[in-house]
């Protein structure tokens, strides 16, 4: 990303990133009893429409709910029980910021996300090459004894 120490450099970054860049201003936190039930082993998640957060900070502490919009660029999360009346008495929602909030509980709907979490989660081990070579020379062995097995069955039969 971006490695100036200075703001306006920080600032230009963000407003001028390309989209594929802008998907990692909307990483937040997990709560730390969700993270556990689920194996993920990561602090902070990709914020996506549909997951439950809860309000950590800011005018509107306490409030939770489900995203119902996200704007990455601007790095706001609209959520649905966080609203405000206009001068007509429509209601609104209002934007929360990204750094203000906490994922409670994570929509799964999406197969390609659930298998990236649990991937990421379950890293898998490289297998050594002597347990390889010694699960090809056991496979022969397995194959005649199945073989075997058969003919005497055939036999008794």
């Amino acid at each position: 990303m971006i490695k100036s120490s200075q703001a306006r450099k920080q600032r230009r970054f963000r407003l001028t990133a390309p989209a594929h860049a802008t998907q990692h201003f909307v990483r937040v936190g997990l709560d730390r009893q969700l993270a556990k039930k689920l194996g993920i082993k990561r602090r902070t998640v990709q914020l996506s429409k549909g997951d439950s957060v809860a309000v950590v900070s800011g005018a509107k502490k306490g409030k939770s709910g489900k995203v119902i919009r996200l704007n990455m660029r601007r790095g706001f999360a609209y959520i649905d029980t966080v609203t405000r009346k206009n001068a007509k008495g429509k209601e609104l929602n209002v934007p929360v910021y990204i750094s203000n909030l906490k994922i409670t509980d994570l929509n799964l709907t999406d197969k390609y996300r659930a298998n990236k979490l649990s991937l990421k989660a379950q890293p898998k081990a490289p297998e050594k090459k002597e347990e390889k070579k010694a699960e090809a020379l056991s496979a022969p062995e397995a194959k005649e004894e199945k073989v075997e097995q058969k003919a005497a069955e055939a036999m008794v039969k």
